[in-house]
Order: C-alpha cells, then structure tokens, then sequence
C-alpha cells in the first residue's frame, strides 16, 4: 500500500481513540507518554466536533526518546454523510523547519536590534553633524544676534537719560502743585523753560520711536534664538505635517550672516501643501546646501531658492552662480567623508547625511553642475510617504 511509503504518520482512530488504521511509521512510534496522547486525544476530539479539516501543531516521542515536532492535518470521516465514525490524521514532521524558523526569529531580533543600534547612531551623526554645522557659523549668528543687542543697548542708554529729563519735568511740576498761589507762577516758569530745554515734543517723538526699534531688535534676537532651538531640536525624529517654506524662511535667517556677504539670496516660491515629514531634519539638508552654495561663490553671486510641487510630491531647488561641480568629483559628492574643501572647512559628511535623510523620507536629490555655471540642487519629497516612513521605523 502507497499509506506504508509515505513519510508522514497516517492513523485513524474512533471516536473512542482506538487505533483503526496506521501506516508503519505510526506503528513504529513507541506509546506516547500519558500528556502527549491527551493532547492528541483532544485535538482529534475538536476535529469531530468541528466536521471539519483542521491544522494542529502536535509533539511525538520518537523511539530513541527524542520529541519531535509535526504538523498535523486532522479530519473527521463519514459514513454515508451521516455521522463521524473516526478521525483521520495525517501527520508531517516539521522538526527541521521549526529549528530553522526559530533561529530566523533570532536572527531576526539581532537585525532589529542592529537596525536600531545603527538608527540610534545615524541620529547621533546626525545630531554631531547639526552641532558641527552650527559651530562653524557660530561668527555669523554671534554677529547677527550683537547687531540687534547693540542698538537695543544704544537705545536703552539714551531712553534712560529721556526718563531723567521726565522725571526732572515731574518734579518741577510737583513744586508748583505745592506752592502757595502768591508764589506759584514763578515756579510755573521753571516748568516752562524745563519743558523747551528738554524739548519735550521730540522726547514723545523719540521714546516711542525707541521703543518701537528696541522691540524690533529683540524680535530679531528672539526669532534667531528660536530658529536655533529648532533647528538643533534633538527630540524631533517624529514624522509630522509641516511647512516646508517655514523651515527654508527658519533656516536662511541662522545661516543669514554666511550668505550675505558672498551671495543675494532670490526667493521664487511656489504654492506648496504642507507635508508629512522631519522638519529639522529636512532644515539640516537645506542649510548644507546654502551653505555649500556660499562656498561654491568665489566673490559675489546669486543663490536661488525655487520651490514646487507635482501630483504628489513637491521640490526645492537651491541654485548658485558659483564654480560648479567637477564631473570627476559629480558621482562622488554623496560619498561619506568626501569633500573638496580644505582641511578644517568640512567634514564631508554633509551631502552624505542629507541623502540619507532625503531617502528616509522617501525622496530623492538630482544635480545639475557645470565647471564655471554653477550648480543646482533639486530635492524631490512625496506629500505623504507614510508607507515608505512607517518600513524604515
């Protein structure tokens, strides 16, 4: 019979679980010890009451004492479609495959521990990157926070010689207030040439002006200060729903001091959605660019700011008027620790990093560079990559 060749154990029991029918390899099986043939008593139990196939993962102890595992498929047998008269029960050693799924699932958590090792690193690099980033321009944002803080002190040194010169006009008019009738327009007199000597009309015109330029100034401080905050925001690894145009207006403000000098900045936005991502992450790929573009600008040029967007995703382009990019150097530029800057000036992990994030995200970064023409930087985004966010997790 074809049943005594098959690798798998076939027996039929009653209902009772008398043994009816088995091919030699159930036959070769020692008698199972009492919790293993309650186990099996018991699923082939179900499989009665279920007048139904089912699949049962079932333990058998093997003549040398070994336990091994199968997978067996169950189901009840019928006379005349009346009522169940036994169970058949095919039986298929799965041992091998269990000890192979078993060290896969390990593998498996050694991966994911991997990758999260390897997230939590690229996040430091990330972090290093941002603070390295900012160290080499903290000249420029110490410049552009001092400038403001000057005028705000200027205006604090001639505002309070405005409330002496009040506060000398209030006292003369608290003397003649005192002062008897008979001797009170003398004192009124005093009052009087207080008023001209101070020039009372400019110090209303001059103090609102003050103050107006003082908060002016403090606003400047205020939104540099805030930029930074955000811009080296260590928590923010969460995708969410963001402007890109207000990270872009965030990120030239703190790198404003570097472009000025070297570059007019040109704004040319398009009417973009928000979109899901990380902003500060997306802000360090931004500020690496302007700043290469600076860099790339020998004496005085342009960088462009373009933005857009397709069905369903958006771009950015920064474009330079500077020297270009080497067609030698053009498939290497994404190579981590490559730069041509000199010693000291880089540390060739910028557009490395920025790649990095820019795929996480689930776009891309397309070059377009010509020696003595410039170079263009476009980053394409989708609107809402939350499948490809939601894989990378």
């Amino acid at each position: 019979m074809m049943l005594h060749h098959s690798p798998a154990l076939v027996v039929v029991k009653d209902p009772e679980g008398r043994i009816l029918l088995a091919n030699r390899r159930y036959e070769a099986l020692p008698v199972q010890p009492p919790e293993v043939a309650r186990a099996q008593r018991e699923s082939d139990q179900f499989a009665l009451q279920a007048g139904d196939s089912i699949e049962v993962e079932e333990t058998f102890v093997q003549a040398d004492g070994t336990r091994r595992t199968y997978l067996s498929v169950k189901f009840p047998m019928f006379h005349d479609g009346l009522e169940p008269y036994a169970t058949c029960a095919i039986s298929t050693d799965i041992t091998e495959r269990k000890r192979i799924e078993i060290e896969l699932r390990g593998r498996l958590a050694e991966l994911g521990a991997l990758n999260r090792r390897l997230e939590e690193a690229q996040n430091q690099l990330l972090q290093s990157e941002k603070m390295a980033s900012i160290g080499q321009l903290a000249a420029g944002v110490a410049h552009e926070l001092n400038n403001p803080i000057s005028f705000v002190y200027s205006n604090y040194g001639s505002l309070k010689s405005y409330v002496e010169d009040l506060f000398a006009m209030l006292d003369a008019w608290d003397g003649a207030l005192a002062c008897p009738d008979a001797v009170r327009c003398p004192t009124v007199a005093t009052v009087e040439r207080l008023k001209a000597e101070r020039d009372l009309s400019f110090l209303r015109t001059d103090i609102g002006e003050l103050m107006d330029e003082s908060r002016e100034g403090l606003e400047r401080v205020r939104k540099i200060v805030q930029d930074l905050k955000d811009f080296s925001h260590v928590a923010d690894t969460e995708f969410h729903w963001a402007d890109l145009h207000r990270g872009l207006d965030s990120t030239l403000n703190i790198v404003h001091n570097e472009l000025k000098y070297k570059a007019r900045v040109v704004k040319e936005y398009g009417d973009l959605p928000e979109i899901y991502c990380v902003p500060s992450q997306l802000n360090q790929v931004f500020m690496n660019m302007l700043v290469n573009a600076a860099h790339a600008i020998v004496d005085n040029g342009v960088i462009t700011v373009r933005t857009g967007r397709g069905a369903d995703c958006v771009w950015v382009e920064i474009a330079d008027t500077g020297r270009g990019i080497a067609p030698e150097h053009l498939k290497r530029i994404f190579d981590p620790f490559f730069t041509t800057k000199p010693v000291g000036e880089g540390t060739g992990l910028g557009l490395s990093l920025s790649y990095s994030i820019v795929k996480k995200h689930g776009g891309r970064i397309d070059v377009c560079s010509e020696p003595g023409a410039g170079s263009t930087f476009r980053v394409t985004l989708p609107i809402d990559p939350k499948p490809e966010a939601e894989q990378a997790g």
